[in-house]
């Protein structure tokens, strides 16, 4: 291992796996990855020469978002490459794909709006079939679990049509006190677009699941339109429904 080189091992498994380092320390003291076939200590550096492999199955390991052909060393277990070189887009997802990497009963993948040679990256974060704009890609494990991870925020913000004018009440229930659901209080940031107050931009700090249309649906509204605009400091301008680009990380 040459110095100039060296990297500390904890960062490379976040970067390639998309687990936090502390997580990565984790399974260094617990045996679970390997260095040159031996049990590297906390705080080592490492470096492209060095052979770094998880001593475990393939299967627990893509639970954590790593793609693409694995190799196995020469006792079985799982090479984690190294020397690859990161990719970030931002896709303009229409309505009506999914963004799974298999389609779900015949409904497309914003997979199928990429060339082949970026099908193997993975979505940060996700919009549901019904919803569009702003999906990030990458092949940056440290990068999703940046963007993604709820002790970091990032910003997002929505523009959201609802079936129906929202109520002054409602509109301060959401925005100041926040709305009941089964996996917590939600709160959103809401800006009026219009005079039928139909339209909003909709600002959220988090990430879970179908949040903005499950708020307004608790109090009765339907979200019939909901469209991502920016992601953290990542913006749509500038992009065509179902065009991609390649981004740089910021």
């Amino acid at each position: 291992m040459t110095d100039d080189n060296a990297v500390r091992l904890n960062k490379f498994l976040a970067e390639r796996l998309g687990i936090s380092r502390r997580e990565a320390d984790d399974w260094i003291a617990a045996g679970k990855v390997l260095v040159n076939g031996g049990t590297p200590v906390l705080g080592a550096r490492i470096d492209k020469s060095d052979e770094v492999c998880y001593n475990g199955s393939m299967e627990s390991l893509r639970k954590t978002g790593m793609t693409g052909d694995f190799v196995r060393s020469s006792d079985g277990k799982v090479i984690i490459p190294s020397g690859v070189d990161y990719v970030y887009l931002a896709l303009n997802k229409p309505v009506g794909y999914v963004c799974s990497r298999r389609s779900q009963d015949g409904v497309p993948t914003v997979y199928e709006l990429l060339p082949e040679g970026f099908r193997e990256l993975k979505t940060v974060g996700r919009l549901d079939k019904d919803s569009s704009g702003l999906i990030l890609l990458t092949n940056d494990g440290d990068f999703a679990y940046r963007m993604t991870h709820p002790s970091f925020t990032k910003t997002k913000l929505y523009e959201v049509e609802l079936d129906r004018g929202l109520e002054p009440l409602h509109q301060q229930m959401i925005a100041d006190f926040g709305v009941d659901l089964p996996d917590g209080k939600s709160q959103l940031g809401l800006e009026r677009v219009d005079e039928s107050r139909k339209r909003w931009r909709v600002t959220m700090h988090e990430g879970r699941n179908r949040q903005i249309r499950r708020t307004f649906g608790a109090l009765g509204y339907a979200v019939v339109r909901l469209h991502r605009v920016r992601f953290g400091k990542y913006e749509l301008s500038g992009l065509g429904e179902g065009e991609f680009t390649e981004v740089k990380r910021a």
